[in-house]
Formats: C-alpha cells, structure tokens, sequence
C-alpha cells in the first residue's frame, strides 16, 4: 500500500470515528477518543504521513 493509501484510509478511518461521536446517543467519548488515537497514531500511518510531509518540503511550488 502506499503512503497516500495508508494516509487516505486512516482519515477514512478517523472519519467514522468522528460519525459515531456525533450520534445523538449516549455514548463512551473516552472510547471513542481512544479509537481515533488507535487509528491516527498507527506506526504505519505516522511513517507514511511523516514521508509525504518531507516530500511535499522538497517539491516545487506550481
């Protein structure tokens, strides 16, 4: 999978995350929380994020 993969599918990720919170239920925030930092601090995900920054220091303005 590439980095842009790995970093689209974990804010795919985070963003049903973010849904269940917003639910008008009663709900478990600290759970909740708990997942999105799960999914957001993945070291795969961090690896790839961390890439696409430093390639994005190194590319030409258009």
């Amino acid at each position: 999978m590439t980095d842009q993969q790995l970093a689209i599918q974990a804010i795919g990720e985070a963003q049903l995350i973010l849904e269940e919170y917003l639910l008008p239920r009663p709900q478990n925030n600290e759970r909740i929380l708990d997942k999105l930092v799960e999914v957001l601090e993945r070291p795969d995900v961090m690896a790839a994020v961390s890439r696409l920054q430093q390639r994005s220091c190194f590319e030409a303005p258009k």
